[in-house]
């Protein structure tokens, strides 16, 4: 059997403030696109709200913008999956092995409060398949509870982006929270690497969790092993 993954990405374009433009961090898509690509897995794309995803211009500059977020700019193929994501009622959660929560910083605010994309997430982890995240894709994991009622990352190792690494990006201003506070107060054993920036993903069970956005291919490559 085909082994299939669900590729969750934003709808929200700006931050709080609209004269900060946000969005999708292509390259966390495009490195773990090609990961499962080359695994032989289906792969499909669902938000928040279903339909249209912008992109963070900020990604769409070296060193982010590497040659396979390039080619998937100049696909016109590719591109119009960004056109046209499924909603989560679109979404059975039984067609899928694992779900990937792509980053950028948009998603601090579509993510958390999707139930139904908690739905979906609870469902695939509850059958044994994975949860993975990179990046800001963990805010998608902050508030997902498990039928008992307990946060799905409590007491769970995991990471993502990191305080300092919100500082050094000068956003620490713009972000709506501290999404590594957030992860620790519901009782994630949240770790990090010893530099900013660097990729590092944790395994702890069926859950797969990557730093930053240097981390896509490894937090990939994880969840590939796992599958």
């Amino acid at each position: 059997m085909t082994k299939r993954i669900l590729n969750v990405v934003t709808n929200v374009g700006h931050y709080d403030d609209p004269s900060h433009p946000t969005g999708l961090w292509l390259s966390e898509l495009t490195h773990a696109w090609q990961v499962f690509e080359e695994h032989g897995f289906e792969q499909t794309l669902v938000s928040p709200a279903g339909g249209a995803v912008p992109l963070e211009p900020r990604a769409l500059k070296f060193p982010s913008y590497d040659k396979t977020a390039k080619a998937w700019r100049a696909s016109p193929e590719r591109m119009a999956l960004l056109e046209n994501t499924l909603s989560p009622d679109q979404v059975d959660s039984a067609d899928y092995d694992a779900i990937y929560f792509t980053g950028g910083h948009a998603v601090m605010y579509d993510f958390p409060d999707s139930e139904g994309l908690q739905r979906i997430t609870r469902e695939i982890y509850e059958r044994g398949g994975i949860v993975s995240s990179v990046c800001h894709g963990y805010c998608g994991l902050l508030n997902t509870r498990l039928s008992d009622g307990s946060y799905l990352i409590a007491g769970r190792k995991m990471t993502g982006f990191a305080w300092q690494e919100e500082v050094l990006a000068r956003v620490s201003e713009l972000v709506p929270y501290n999404a590594e506070d957030e992860a620790k107060k519901r009782g994630a054993l949240y770790e990090k690497a010893k530099l900013p920036f660097v990729s590092y993903a944790v395994v702890d069970g069926n859950l797969v969790t990557g730093q930053n956005p240097g981390s896509a291919k490894e937090t990939a490559e994880k969840v590939a092993e796992l599958l």
